[in-house]
């Protein structure tokens, strides 16, 4: 069951509490009258009035069309007898909401042509009583000929941006698809021969060492030769997929942290530009992984960040001087960062005491070095 207010239409451009008054106001014209079976009828007419409202504004099919007749009625009886026609209004949101075409355009011209005949005939049933707020039955007629179509509009309108957010959903999820189709099918032609090759020679080589060393020697080459292919082609592979960059985590780090209100010193020491992707992504995702626990468990109030190229190793260090995570550590947080770094010969240490808590990556350089072999 929905809430009551949501009998209100939204989106007009009016306040609840304008339509509050135009629930209110049929009261104010009904308790005019001297007649106690007409302040009696005009009552029972109005809590009919809302009843139906109530119970078939959100409903498919054959009821809707049943309630907007009796609403029709009502709204004559009430513009005839009492001079009230805001229920026109309530109607022309009812009329918008309904979804079928045929429909929308046969109750749409059933409810202009009923209030309008029912404003034209009150006027000559009772002069006086339409006369009085005669601008605003002006400004009722144009509610009941624009409100509908408006509403109609942006029902479709939203109906549509929907099926396009679905759409667009779906193409997302085909996409990642494909991609992972890819990839599966670059890895499979790039690594699955020469790993076949490279498991075959080796073997070989085995056999080959005691019987004829300069043949196990060959093939030993050809395996270091096939590797160093392999790993080529991984690389030329993973620089045409979209990488984490370096440079734009720690700009991105810097954010986190200014959004945090942590203060931060970070220290980045040697040139990253011709570093492996493979090791850039990896760093990337550490120094993502760490902030982002600094951040989020800490509550450190400063973090040092150290990015050092030496002559072996690519350096990282994460500090705060929050609590200690004996959480994380033990969670997944470290443990992703333990596997990512094994793809790159990698080593974590981590460092905890009363004043914070210490993370110290340490990735070789070798990769870089084959890689300009």
């Amino acid at each position: 069951m929905r809430d009551w207010y949501h009998i209100f239409p939204k989106n007009t451009g009016l306040s609840l509490y304008i339509w509050i008054i135009f629930c209110i106001l049929p009261f104010y014209f009904i308790f005019r009258s001297n007649d106690s079976w007409e302040i009696v009828s005009g009552v029972v007419l109005t809590i009919l009035f809302f009843t139906v409202y109530w119970l078939t504004f959100n409903t498919r099919g054959p009821l809707i069309y049943i309630g907007l007749s009796i609403e029709f009625c009502i709204n004559i009886a009430m513009t005839i007898f009492y001079g009230y026609v805001y229920f026109a209004l309530f109607t022309a949101f009812y009329v918008g909401n309904i979804r079928n075409r045929g429909g929308f355009i046969s109750m749409y011209v059933i409810h202009m042509v009923t209030t309008v005949g029912a404003i034209t005939f009150g006027f000559f049933y009772n002069y006086t009583l339409l006369l009085s707020h005669l601008p605003f039955l002006i400004m009722t007629v144009l509610g009941v000929i624009l409100l509908p179509i408006s509403q109609y509009n942006r029902l479709k309108q939203e109906e549509l941006e929907t099926q396009l957010e679905d759409a667009n959903m779906r193409i997302a999820e085909f996409a990642i698809l494909e991609e992972r189709h890819r990839i599966a099918r670059d890895l499979h032609d790039t690594l699955g021969q020469k790993l076949s090759m490279i498991g075959l020679k080796s073997e070989l080589s085995q056999k080959l060492i005691d019987k004829d060393r300069d043949a196990a020697k060959r093939e030993l080459a050809d395996i270091q030769s096939t590797s160093r292919q392999a790993l080529k082609e991984v690389r030329e592979m993973i620089s045409d997929m979209k990488n984490v960059n370096l440079e734009g985590e720690i700009e991105h780090v810097k954010k986190l942290m200014d959004a945090a209100q942590i203060r931060y010193d970070i220290t980045v020491e040697g040139n990253f530009n011709n570093i492996p992707v493979l090791v850039e992504n990896v760093l990337s995702m550490c120094l993502k992984e760490a902030v982002t626990n600094v951040v989020k468990h800490s509550q450190a109030h400063l973090c040092v960040i150290e990015l050092i190229d030496t002559d072996k190793d690519i350096l990282l260090k994460v500090m705060d001087n929050g609590e200690s995570k004996e959480t994380f550590q033990s969670g997944h947080g470290i443990h992703g960062m333990r596997e990512r770094l094994s793809f790159v010969n990698g080593e974590i240490h981590i460092v905890t005491n009363n004043g914070g808590f210490e993370i110290n990556i340490a990735v070789p350089k070798v990769l870089k070095e084959i890689e300009e072999g």
